[in-house]
C-alpha cells in the first residue's frame, strides 16, 4: 500500500492505494507544516489512519504534499520534522517523500511527461516540469507584488478601484450594500489583520457573479488572467508544452481562462480543482 496526502490550510486529502489497486479516500483537517505541533499532528493521525487503512495492510510508501516544503536532496526538510516523527511512529518501514504543492500540481496535470503547471487559488504559482522535477519557477511574489490570476489579486484590483470611486454603477452600490466596506474597515483588514490575501480573495465569488452582466467586471477578470499568461506563463515554452491548471479558483473560472488563453494562443490541457485525482494517476503509473 502507498499513501498520498495533499494538505492545504483547511483540509488534507488522503488516498491509500492498496496492493490490489483499490483506493480508500479520506479527508482530514489541514496541516500547516511550519506551525503545527506534534500533538495536533498525532491527533489528526489517530483519527485518520484507521479510516485510511482499515485492513492494516503494510504501507511501503508515503507521498506528502503541502505548501512551504522545500526539498534539498534526500534531507528531511526542517519544516516537516514534527510531522515526520509522527509518520514514522505509524509507518516505521515506509519510504516517505515530502514535496511542495507546486510539485503536486505538476504531477497532477503533467503526469510523467514534461509540461507547464499553474496553481490558481487564492494566490497563484507556476512552473516548468521536465517529467521528474521542477526545473523552472517564475516566482509568484505574493498578492501585493504578483499572484497574477489568483482570487486575492482580483479582489485587490477591484477593491482599489472601489475605494477610488472607479467601479461603475450599479456594481459599486451593489457591492457597498453586500459588504461592510467602508474605508477604515478595509484598511484594517488589509493592513492590520493577519490574513489580507484571504480577505481580498473572499470577494472573488461576488465579483465573478457579475462577469456576464458587467463590462467593467468582465474586463477586470479577463485582465487578471491575461496578466498570469503574460507575466508568468510566457516565460516558459508554451508553444511546445501543454499547460495545466490546478486550483479551486481556476476550476471555477475554467470557461473564462480557456477563452482568454485562446486569444493568446495558449491551449490549456487540464484544469482541475484539486491535485489529488491526478496524483492518484501519477503514483499508480
Amino acid at each position: 500500500m502507498i499513501i498520498i496526502a495533499e494538505s492545504g490550510a483547511t483540509k488534507t486529502d488522503w488516498c491509500a492505494i492498496a496492493s490490489d489497486g483499490s483506493c480508500q479516500r479520506v479527508k482530514s483537517a489541514g496541516m500547516n507544516v511550519a506551525t503545527m505541533s506534534p500533538a495536533l499532528v498525532e491527533e489528526i493521525f489517530s483519527a485518520t489512519v484507521p479510516r485510511l487503512n482499515p485492513s492494516g495492510e503494510k504501507v511501503s510508501g508515503i507521498h506528502f504534499y503541502a505548501a512551504g516544503i522545500i526539498r534539498r536532496g534526500d534531507e528531511i526538510p526542517e519544516s516537516v520534522r514534527p510531522l515526520d516523527t509522527v509518520f514514522r511512529q505509524y509507518f516505521p518501514e515506509a519510504e516517505i517523500e515530502y514535496a511542495s504543492d507546486l510539485l503536486a500540481a505538476a504531477r497532477a496535470v503533467c503526469g510523467h511527461a514534461p509540461g507547464i503547471a499553474g496553481i490558481l487559488g487564492t494566490g497563484s504559482n507556476s512552473c516548468y516540469f521536465d517529467g521528474k522535477d521542477i526545473v523552472k519557477n517564475v516566482r509568484s511574489a505574493g498578492f501585493i507584488l504578483g499572484d497574477e490570476g489568483g482570487a486575492a489579486r482580483l479582489g485587490r484590483l477591484f477593491m482599489s478601484d472601489f475605494l477610488k470611486g472607479l467601479v461603475p454603477e450599479p456594481v459599486s452600490s451593489e457591492f457597498a450594500a453586500a459588504f461592510e466596506v467602508d474605508y477604515l474597515t478595509v484598511v484594517q483588514n488589509v493592513y492590520k489583520n493577519g490574513a489580507p490575501a484571504r480577505y481580498l480573495g473572499s470577494f472573488a465569488p461576488w465579483i465573478l457573479e457579475r462577469y456576464d452582466s458587467s463590462e467593467y467586471v468582465r474586463t477586470l477578470v479577463e485582465q487578471n488572467f491575461q496578466d498570469f499568461i503574460d507575466r508568468a506563463l510566457r516565460q516558459y515554452d508554451i508553444a511546445s508544452h501543454p499547460v495545466g491548471i490546478v486550483g479551486g479558483f481556476g476550476a471555477a473560472c475554467e470557461r473564462i481562462i480557456r477563452r482568454v488563453g485562446e486569444r493568446s494562443g495558449v491551449v490549456f490541457s487540464r484544469i482541475i480543482p484539486a491535485p489529488i485525482e491526478g496524483l492518484i494517476d501519477y503514483h499508480r503509473a
